[in-house]
């Protein structure tokens, strides 16, 4: 009798990155459904690049990592049905990259600032982050240096201890033109990045 083998399905990955992220990864047969683009050019707000790496507990990038956002825009709309305020142009809110593409494993997303969502959390981006080896997805936030006065009031930042949170804050590249963030995502060691329950 011939010996089975495991089928893709069967184990853990890393074939989301190129089945979530195919353009990125150049199978031009199949279109993403979401890219690094979050906002069209026409979108009105603050044109903001994020750009960080998914690094491991000894800190060694992760090359197969991807990462998903989903943001308000620079009203603190989402761009979701339930939402009846009119959407901003071209903004979908909503974005995937992988990291192995890059030559430094670099994940990157093109959007704009967005506002806080209800006048009390602070701006923020929501994140997931898919790998190799994970059963679950892992949701943490990015939030922004440059917004220092709405971080001290933000309830969900509020709940972790003080020397934890700049593990949630996106640095302002202040060498660079435009308004970049540095958020490097540290999956396991003394700079573990925090992340939430679903």
């Amino acid at each position: 009798m011939a010996k089975l083998t495991q089928t893709p399905s069967q184990t853990l990955g890393p074939y989301f990155a190129y089945g979530l992220t195919p353009e990125q990864y150049s199978y031009g047969f199949l279109t993403s459904i979401a890219g690094a683009a979050v906002a069209a050019t026409d979108t009105t707000g603050t044109r903001i690049r994020i750009e960080g790496r998914v690094l491991d507990g000894a800190g060694v990038p992760i090359n197969d990592a991807m990462i998903e956002i989903w943001q308000a825009d620079d009203q603190g709309r989402y761009a979701h049905p339930a939402d009846p305020r009119p959407l901003n142009a071209g903004f979908r809110g909503f974005g995937r990259c992988g990291t192995g593409t890059d030559a430094q494993c670099r994940f990157y997303f093109d959007s704009i600032k967005p506002a806080s969502v209800d006048g009390v959390q602070a701006p923020h981006i929501n994140v997931v982050v898919m790998m190799r080896g994970m059963l679950l997805h892992a949701f943490t936030r990015i939030y922004f240096s440059d917004e220092a006065a709405a971080n001290a009031h933000d309830p969900v930042l509020a709940t972790m201890p003080e020397v934890r949170r700049g593990t949630l804050i996106g640095q302002l590249d202040e060498s660079r033109p435009g308004k970049v963030y540095r958020f490097d995502i540290h999956m396991q060691g003394a700079d573990e990045t925090v992340f939430f329950d679903a």
